[in-house]
């Protein structure tokens, strides 16, 4: 396996040329090429694992280092799981959102987007509750932190990242009512995406985009990435951060369209970022990786339309993917964000 020094060396050296002669070379069968150079991020010892299935939508995985687990949601099936090397697939919590009899005019009464907090609180996007949350893994006792802006009712928060002081941006299509924006719950007139400080003020960032759905952070926390999963704008947004809150517009980081027409499943949806500074996008065919300059470097083909990813593992190099109906993993050369030194 190369070092991480080797890895960000080659990464470097990627070319803005085309694949030339080294496509499938080193790679795992699952990698395609798309930069020079990016086979160093991947090994061909290495295959996409599957590690469980049976799911509606799996979405939201978020790695617990504490406890050397995975937990991630199926949204239609409102339930969350717990995945371990030590202990399998276990159901962790049910209902993940809220129970059947307070989910009249929901599409999808369960939790979304996890991220397990440097606090030792997993956060999550309660479709149900229509908020975001904090849970204690020792007692499961949840805790609200914000339900509303300005008096209304959020639509279904989606996705979440923690920043280092404690902010939380998160997005908040509709895709947990009925009816979409047509539900008569819907209070808010746009889908907004929204920062939740340190001190409980909630501030709306931007309120123009269609369906804005997964969320991201730079390493520097200079930029902001969200991604758009609209068949119409399959785009992937980005802003600049100074302070915790935008200096300018969100402008196109990346377009997924030309994957779309060539009838690949799925759109832009969840992300996660590596120490180095790649953003992993789920995308049409499976997870794109970016560099960050929004170059497209490789493809992780899964198959199948893919919702989610983060890094995981005792050394935060395996990449988990909820992809549909199934949890997959695939063994990298860098790592994820949270294991930067």
């Amino acid at each position: 396996m190369q070092t991480r020094r080797e890895t960000l060396a080659a990464l470097g050296a990627i070319a803005t040329a085309g694949l030339g002669g080294c496509a499938g070379r080193g790679l795992p069968d699952s990698v395609e090429l798309h930069k020079a150079g990016a086979q160093a991020l991947f090994d061909d010892r290495w295959t996409l694992e599957h590690l469980a299935d049976g799911f509606i939508w799996s979405e939201g995985p978020s790695w617990d280092r504490q406890r050397q687990c995975l937990y991630f949601t199926d949204v239609p099936a409102n339930r969350a799981y717990r995945w371990s090397d030590a202990a399998g697939l276990e159901v962790f919590l049910e209902p993940s959102g809220v129970e059947a009899s307070a989910a009249t005019g929901m599409r999808e009464a369960g939790a979304n987007g996890l991220w397990f907090g440097t606090d030792g609180w997993l956060y999550l996007c309660n479709h149900g509750e229509r908020a975001v949350q904090r849970l204690r893994l020792d007692t499961l006792e949840r805790e609200t932190l914000v339900r509303d802006h300005s008096g209304q009712r959020f639509n279904s928060p989606n996705d979440l990242v923690r920043a280092a002081d404690g902010s939380i941006y998160f997005t908040d299509p509709p895709y947990g009512l009925e009816g979409l924006d047509a539900s008569p719950l819907k209070e808010m007139a746009v889908n907004g995406v929204y920062r939740l400080s340190p001190d409980g003020e909630c501030e709306r960032l931007f309120d123009h985009l269609t369906f804005p759905n997964g969320i991201a952070l730079s390493p520097d926390e200079d930029w902001l990435y969200i991604a758009q999963s609209d068949p119409n704008a399959p785009h992937i947004y980005r802003a600049p951060l100074r302070d915790g809150r935008p200096t300018g517009p969100l402008s196109l980081w990346y377009d997924a369209s030309h994957f779309l027409a060539a009838g690949d499943p799925g759109l832009p949806d969840g992300m996660c970022v590596s120490e180095d500074g790649l953003v992993f996008a789920t995308g049409p065919g499976g997870v794109l990786v970016l560099s960050p300059g929004g170059e497209l470097l490789a493809r992780i083909r899964t198959g199948r339309a893919t919702a989610n990813c983060a890094f995981g593992g005792a050394n935060g190099d395996w990449l988990y993917i909820t992809a549909h109906d199934r949890l997959l993993r695939l063994r990298s050369n860098t790592r994820g964000l949270q294991w930067r030194s």
